[in-house]
This record gives C-alpha cells, sequence and structure tokens, in this order.
C-alpha cells in the first residue's frame, strides 16, 4: 500500500469536535456513547469511531480519525477506513492479462505506475438507506466504451455499516452487471492509532517478501509471522507486507490505555496486510480478499501452486463478507 502523511495521532486528551469535520455530507452513526462517522462523498469511507459521553467529554477513538483538511482534500488516505474494489492494493504497471486479454489500467508514474486499491476508493458513495445506528451506501461503475480508460468491467456494490451493542461491522457486497467474467477482490483499509506498546496478534501462515516497489515476490517463513502469533510489538517492525492464510481473527491492544479491539472476518477475507513504519503514530492491519498483484502471480504460474486469493464473478453473480471491529474495555 500507499501511506499518505497522517493528519495527528488519535489519542489526544482534547474533547473530539465530531462537529468540526461535517462538512454537510458527513453522516453520523449512534449507539449509547460510541459514535461513527460516515464520509460517504470520500470513497464511502469511515471518517472515524470513538466513544464519547457528552461534548466536553475527551473521545475515546478505535481508528485513527480523519480531520477536516482530510475531509475538505476528498482524502481517502487520510480517513479512518475505506473500502478496497474491485482489487485491494497494487497491480504492478496497471496492467494484467485476464481470458487472454491485456487490461491496461490508468495509473501514475514512478511508483504510482502501480495501479492501487481498485478505484472505489476514489469515487463517492450514495446513501441508500439510514437509520440511526445503521447505513447502507451504494456505489455503482460502468465500465468504459471498448478502447476507453478504465475498470472495463461493469459493476454495483454496497456497504451494511452497523454500530451497536457488539462494534462496529461492514458487510460488503458486490454483483457483475456486465456481460462477461470479471474479475474481483475486496476488502477495507483501516488505520490504528499506534501509541508506544501497541501489541498485534494474528495467526497467519507465511508472508510475502517484496520488492523495492512493494511488491510481492516470495512466500516466507519471516519473524513476522511467529512475532504475530506471540504478539507483536507493532513498533518493532517496519513492514509494509501481504500475509497468506490468515485465521480471519486480529486482535490490536493499547495496554498503556487498557483498551483491545479484536478484528474479525469472514470468508473471501483470508489475506492480511500489514503495514506499520516506525516513527508513525497509527498503522493498517487490513482484512482483504486477494494478495497484492494477484492477477500477475496467477500469470505467473503461480496460482496453481500458491493461493494468491481474488475471484472471478460471471455476469450477475455477487460475492458478499462482512467484517467486523469488536472493542473491550481491560
Amino acid at each position: 500500500m500507499t501511506a499518505a502523511p497522517t493528519p495527528r495521532s488519535t489519542s489526544s486528551a482534547s474533547p473530539f469536535d465530531a462537529a468540526a469535520l461535517d462538512d454537510g455530507q458527513i453522516v453520523a452513526l449512534a449507539h449509547g456513547r460510541a459514535h461513527v462517522l460516515i464520509a460517504p462523498h470520500v470513497g464511502g469511507s469511515i471518517a472515524a469511531w470513538y466513544d464519547q459521553d457528552s461534548a466536553a467529554a475527551a473521545a475515546h477513538h478505535w481508528l485513527r480519525p480523519a480531520t477536516r483538511a482530510a475531509i475538505d482534500a476528498r482524502d481517502p488516505l487520510g480517513m479512518a477506513s475505506f473500502p478496497l474494489m474491485p482489487y485491494c492494493n497494487r497491480i504492478r504497471d496497471g496492467r494484467f492479462r485476464f481470458e487472454g486479454e491485456m487490461i491496461d489500467l490508468p495509473s501514475g508514474t514512478g511508483a504510482l505506475r502501480h495501479a492501487l486499491h481498485g478505484h472505489a476508493w476514489r469515487r463517492p458513495w450514495q446513501v441508500e438507506s439510514q437509520e440511526r445506528n445503521t447505513v447502507t451506501l451504494h456505489f455503482a461503475h460502468e465500465a468504459p466504451a471498448r478502447g476507453g480508460e478504465g475498470w472495463p468491467f461493469s459493476y454495483e456494490a454496497r456497504q451494511h455499516i452497523t454500530l451497536d451493542e457488539t462494534g462496529l461491522s461492514v458487510r460488503l457486497w458486490a454483483r457483475n452487471l456486465g456481460t462477461r467474467t470479471m474479475p474481483f477482490g475486496f476488502g477495507h483499509h483501516p488505520y490504528y492509532p499506534k501509541p508506544p506498546g501497541t501489541r498485534l496478534s494474528a495467526r497467519v501462515r507465511a508472508m510475502w517478501e517484496i520488492d523495492a516497489e512493494v511488491l510481492p515476490v516470495a512466500l516466507s517463513a519471516h519473524p513476522a509471522v511467529d512475532a504475530l502469533e506471540n504478539g507483536m510489538i507493532v513498533d518493532e517492525f517496519d513492514l509494509d507486507n501481504n500475509f497468506s492464510g490468515w485465521r480471519r481473527e486480529a486482535l490490536i491492544e493499547w495496554p498503556g490505555e487498557g483498551r483491545r479491539l479484536a478484528l474479525r472476518a469472514s470468508a473471501p477475507l483470508d489475506y492480511f496486510v500489514l503495514y506499520s513504519a516506525q516513527g508513525l503514530p497509527w498503522f493498517c492491519a487490513e482484512p482483504v480478499s486477494n494478495t497484492t498483484d494477484w492477477l500477475n502471480l496467477q500469470l505467473d504460474g503461480l496460482a496453481g501452486r500458491l493461493d494468491v486469493g481474488g475471484t472471478a464473478l460471471a455476469p450477475g453473480e455477487s460475492v458478499e463478507t462482512q467484517l467486523s471491529w469488536v472493542p473491550e474495555r481491560i
């Protein structure tokens, strides 16, 4: 993944002013003392999730909150979490072959020539329905005419976001609206606060080693695999890597604050991305359905030997998954 400068740490003791983020398009969810702010117009993103007893009380954030500057800039990389569709992370050089056709995706130059995170995070989503503690967002993509630029497959997607007594959950759904089979991957991209001593636990099988452009080249039994199983002190590792064989559960602990957060997911979110750069006050632990550059790993003949994820949706076929975060005071 490509990270952007973070606005600030989320562990501030000063009162959090949710109204300062509101540009008139923010959707606010509430359940008891828990609050979630959604920015449909900023890639269908979650802008903040926090506990707060009153406007004068300090907010306790479970995800890194957005700032008003990030909202104004329509910058999903400055949000608390955003959806990944129709693929997760990078595709090398923005090119892949699918069913005999070479597909070129819009991309930049240098490191940005690798198409990143699909496109749904860069476009507005529509509010389809809303109640006090839940909202459904809808997104539709129409394939460009033959020869045009962009993802050459039509599809629609929904996020059903719910805040309740157990925590925060997101149900993701997508359907192929085209007349030909479409490759597809999805997930979510959360940012977590990282005060000193933050610990992350997860069971994974192996880690993808990366090249100089953060693209996977080989699976290995990296020390991070055992560290995750035993409870990794996040700041002791400098990683931007995919993990295979994730058991679809992770635990983030903030011992100094007496809090922890369980991340749980359902199939096909069988892959895990960890981005943690030393010195940053946040990190990312992402549930995803495909390994970075999975389409080209298949082209290289690895799919028969390695499980790289991703799926192919026939015309009219849909796929669904769910992820949830369950907070706890300790």
